[in-house]
């Protein structure tokens, strides 16, 4: 029966030199494994930019869109059938009141003119001139009410002008008002946002920067193996052979143990031996 035991074995290995540079690689990664090794995410984790002082600023100024109320509130006073009253000229009465004085003296002038002229015709006293003089005075009375209300209705007519006017202005403050804030505050708003854009670029960029160096042996010793790898087929291979050692039979463990016996005996008790 044929001895299963192989008498020599044969194996192919990798050149002497990419097994040295994988041995190398690996007393490298070995470490990596270990939990003492293990990677500080806290290092490279995100971060948000926080709010910068333009962006507090706008938020700050946003309150005041609702001031607009004050000028509708100023703008009711403008309005109604009694405001044309606080724009009345304060010297309107005395600018009527010497008109009329000017309109009298000149209608009395008038009237001793038509007297005069009564005499020197001889029809002074008489009934015709008597009508005259009435008819004049009936129309100066009418023609000084006519003066006095034209200019009272002027007045009047002024000052409902300059309260609409005012009326006007007042809404459209209000409305300008939270116009012209609201550009403020978006263009402050605005700015605040490009500060805080740049600043987490800079964040992500410092990020990156800490995840590249957490991961940088994983890398490198990716890079490395990746290498090898394909360096392997371009080196030529080494072949080792050996011969396993068979274990010894019962028979010849008695022999080699009786031919050790009989050499120490006969180194004892031979010819020159300690008790020959």
């Amino acid at each position: 029966m044929a001895d299963p035991t192989p008498t020599s074995i044969q194996q192919n290995l990798p050149s002497p030199y990419i097994q040295g540079a994988l041995t190398a690689l690996s007393e490298r990664l070995l470490p990596l494994l270990s939990t003492s090794a293990a990677i500080n995410t806290a290092s490279y984790a995100q971060q948000v930019a926080p709010e910068t002082a333009l962006q507090q600023q706008a938020r700050g100024l946003a309150g005041g869109l609702g001031d607009y109320q004050q000028y509708l509130t100023q703008a009711q006073q403008y309005s109604g059938p009694q405001a044309y009253q606080q724009f009345m000229s304060p010297y309107q009465q005395e600018v009527i009141g010497t008109t009329l004085t000017e309109f009298d003296k000149q209608r009395q002038q008038a009237l001793a003119q038509q007297q005069a002229q009564a005499v020197a015709g001889g029809a002074f006293g008489g009934a015709r001139e008597g009508v005259q003089r009435a008819e004049y005075g009936a129309q100066t009375l009418q023609d000084r009410a006519a003066l006095q209300a034209q200019l009272l209705q002027q007045g009047f007519g002024q000052a409902q002008q300059q309260a609409a006017q005012a009326f006007q202005q007042q809404t459209g403050l209000a409305s300008l008002q939270p116009t012209l804030l609201g550009q403020q505050i978006a263009g402050i708003s605005g700015l605040g946002q490009q500060q805080q854009a740049q600043q987490q670029a800079v964040l992500d960029a410092q990020a990156a920067a800490a995840r590249e160096a957490a991961f940088e042996p994983y890398t490198r010793y990716g890079l490395v193996g990746q290498q090898l790898t394909g360096l392997v087929g371009g080196f030529p291979t080494q072949v080792q052979t050996f011969n396993p050692q068979q274990p010894a039979s019962p028979l010849q463990t008695a022999l080699g143990t009786g031919l050790g016996l009989a050499s120490i005996g006969g180194k004892l008790f031979g010819k020159g031996g300690i008790f020959g």
